[in-house]
C-alpha cells in the first residue's frame, strides 16, 4: 500500500539563476501546461523554494486547485560558491564525488542534502499530508534524488528538464523514486 507520495518538481525555464529571476515566456507557458498534469496526482499540499521562478512555476496550479503554497527556505537552490566561477560546471561535477567539498561562501553537497532532506522527512512524518508537491531547483533536487537512487549523478543532473517531475513513494516504509512522464 502506498503510504505517501512526494512529487519533486524542478522549476520551469527561467531568465537566470538569481533569486529574483523570473520564468521566461516559454517557462510561463510550461507552468500552465503543468496544471492538468499535476491535477492527476491529487496533490493536497504544496511546499516551494522562496525563489521567484519556483513560485511562478507552481502558482497556476495553486490558484486552480486552491491549494496554498507554503514556502520553505530549505528548498532554495544550493549555493556552489559566493563568487562567480568560470568553470562552475567542472567544479559542480567534483561536488557529486567529493560530497564535503566546499568553495568560498558555498555549501557542500552533504550540507545542501541535509537541508532538503529535512523538508522531505517532515512531509513523511506529517500524517495530514498524503500527496505533496515540492517545488525546487535542479542541483538540490539532484542531490536528493541521488540519496535515494545512487546512479543519479552529475550526468543525470545535466539531463534534467525545466520543468521536470520525479515522485518519491513510500510503500511499506520503503522509499522508491521514479521520473514522471510529462
Amino acid at each position: 500500500m502506498v503510504e505517501k507520495k512526494i512529487y519533486l518538481i524542478r522549476h520551469c525555464k527561467a531568465t537566470g539563476q538569481e533569486t529574483s529571476a523570473e520564468l521566461t515566456n516559454e517557462g510561463k507557458e510550461k507552468a500552465l501546461v503543468l496544471v492538468p498534469i499535476l491535477e492527476k496526482f491529487h496533490i493536497d499540499s504544496i511546499i516551494s523554494s522562496p525563489y521567484k521562478r519556483t513560485l511562478q512555476t507552481i502558482k497556476p496550479f495553486s490558484e486552480c486547485s486552491r491549494i496554498p503554497i507554503f514556502i520553505d527556505e530549505n528548498l532554495q537552490e544550493r549555493v556552489l560558491s559566493a563568487d562567480p566561477m568560470e568553470d562552475w560546471r567542472e567544479q559542480l561535477e567534483k561536488t557529486f564525488i567529493e560530497r564535503d567539498l566546499t568553495f568560498p561562501g558555498g555549501e557542500s553537497s552533504n550540507y545542501a542534502l541535509t537541508r532538503i532532506r529535512k523538508v522531505v522527512d517532515e512531509v513523511f512524518e506529517n500524517q495530514q499530508m498524503h500527496s505533496v508537491a515540492i517545488v525546487s531547483h535542479g542541483n538540490i533536487l539532484s542531490l536528493l534524488i541521488n540519496h535515494y537512487e545512487t546512479t543519479f549523478g552529475f550526468t543525470q543532473w545535466q539531463q534534467m528538464k525545466n520543468p521536470d517531475i520525479f515522485v518519491l513513494e513510500k510503500v511499506n516504509d520503503i522509499i522508491h523514486i521514479k521520473r514522471m512522464e510529462q
